[in-house]
């Protein structure tokens, strides 16, 4: 394939989440003709499965620049700047009427999953003439035909929602994990919403020590209020909840240290029960095709553990689907399966989503030009992601596509941000409002930032406890 056949292609956008539109709309800027590929039914699906949850960041930090232009023309009433939207707010008031523009729908293919990406004409070992190819994208659509897309570039948008963290030991299933699945619910169930009856008067797991733990045990420490018999077991692997209980009061985000203060504050009370250096080695089910539980087995601070439970909450945290990516040259972290010069920026051993800069095209490449993993996916197994990072992330992507380095070279981003950082009860509960983020306010102008490895890592607001999994030290 020629040079000028390749530049004649349309970059294909993998997504139609926030990350993914917000890329559109910055390549349609560029005077660059997207396809965005979605393998959901409309924008944003994976958003409005977690529709219930409540965001952290205010809708002003929550709306692309690029996709704002997009929108106004329409007359779209942009939704209160202060206000704190959920997951489907979030889809109805922002993601839905974007996929709905003339410049966006026309290029969209909802219920198109894809299936592979590789260089047109040349497998992952063929060098000759490799930098002249496009790539050809492999897609089942929603009848079930599979069909190549060809492209100049490829942003994978996709994101990590679909391919959660195993609830086994050392990043492995545990035995019988497949066979219990019946039993696990998701990292986000609607506990006081579409999944109470799943819940209540149960006896209910959940793994995990991110903000997605968090809002489902509020969840049920409130539904126990009401549901005689609702009993609530946590399980960690760390030594100690120090850093999701957070700093309180030193917390300079009063909404993500209220959040963890009402867990404490929950554990402290008896109102469910904390268990700490936990190993899941095998998930037996009940026997028989209406069994109600499954029971876990594994330890706990080394002693033997074994829990009856009707269901496990496993919010586990997620990692990327690299399967569809053989045949593209990666370059890629060992530990977090980040783009490499992205991984120490985000290493969650060292970061939480307060200390991550923010960062474009140049540490997003790969040795394959013009493909690029961006937002949530981009950061592999780290859970340190920020909405308007991601912003950021296609902006400069955008950019470089366009020939633009200078641009693309220079970072600027109001800080604030949402992403994995969210929060429900910890606000509506307690009439609570949000004046900055999950990480940080806008400085009132934009901010340049150096690049790649040595950024400045102090960026975000501080939790008021160490950053990274340096806090889960045992107590």
């Amino acid at each position: 394939m020629s040079e000028i056949a390749r530049d004649e292609l349309p970059v294909v956008v993998i997504g139609a989440g926030p990350v993914g539109l917000a890329a559109a709309a910055h390549l349609l800027e560029r005077g660059l003709e997207p396809v965005v590929l979605e393998a959901g039914e409309g924008a944003g699906a994976a958003v409005a499965s977690w529709g219930h949850v409540r965001l952290f960041s205010p809708w002003r930090y929550d709306v692309d620049a690029a996709a704002r232009r997009l929108l106004e023309p329409t007359g779209w009433a942009s939704p209160d700047p202060d206000a704190l939207p959920t997951g489907r707010e979030l889809v109805d008031a922002y993601l839905a009427p974007l996929a709905a523009t003339d410049a966006i729908s026309s290029r969209l293919r909802t219920g198109t999953r894809v299936l592979a990406v590789a260089r047109d004409g040349a497998d992952r070992t063929r060098s000759l003439g490799r930098g002249r190819r496009g790539y050809r994208v492999r897609t089942v659509g929603p009848d079930g035909r599979v069909a190549d897309v060809l492209a100049r570039a490829v942003i994978d948008a996709s994101g990590t929602f679909s391919t959660s963290n195993p609830l086994g030991v050392s990043g492995l299933p545990a035995a019988g994990e497949a066979d219990a699945s019946a039993f696990v619910t998701g990292p986000l169930p609607y506990v006081l919403g579409a999944d109470r009856d799943r819940f209540a008067g149960r006896h209910t797991l959940v793994v995990g020590m991110g903000h997605s733990a968090a809002n489902t045990l509020l969840s049920l420490v409130e539904l126990s209020e009401t549901a005689p018999g609702t009993t609530i077991t946590w399980a960690i692997r760390g030594g100690s909840a120090r850093r999701l209980f957070g700093g309180g009061g030193d917390d300079e985000l009063p909404a993500r240290g209220l959040l963890g203060s009402r867990l404490r504050e929950a554990v402290d009370a008896g109102r469910l029960r904390l268990l700490t250096r936990v190993s899941i080695e095998q998930l037996v089910p009940g026997a028989g095709a209406n069994a109600t539980s499954v029971q876990v087995l594994g330890t706990a601070k080394d002693e033997p553990l074994a829990l009856d439970v009707h269901a496990i909450v496993n919010a586990t945290g997620f990692r990327p689907d690299v399967d569809m990516l053989r045949e593209v040259r990666l370059d890629l972290d060992p530990v977090v399966e980040a783009p490499r010069a992205l991984a120490p920026l985000i290493d969650p051993n060292q970061h939480s989503c307060g200390t991550v800069p923010p960062h474009g095209e140049q540490v997003l490449s790969h040795p394959d030009d013009g493909f690029y993993l961006v937002g949530m996916k981009s950061y592999g197994r780290a859970p340190t992601f920020l909405l308007a990072t991601g912003y950021e992330q296609v902006r400069s992507v955008a950019a470089a596509l366009a020939g633009d380095r200078a641009s693309a070279d220079a970072v600027e981003l109001n800080l604030p941000a949402t992403g994995v950082c969210s929060s429900d009860l910890a606000l509506e509960a307690d009439g609570a409002s949000s004046a900055g983020s999950c990480c940080g306010t806008a400085p009132s102008e934009p901010q340049l930032v150096t690049l790649g490895v040595g950024a400045p890592a102090g960026v975000g607001f501080a939790t008021g406890v160490a950053h990274g999994r340096s806090g889960d030290a045992e107590d």
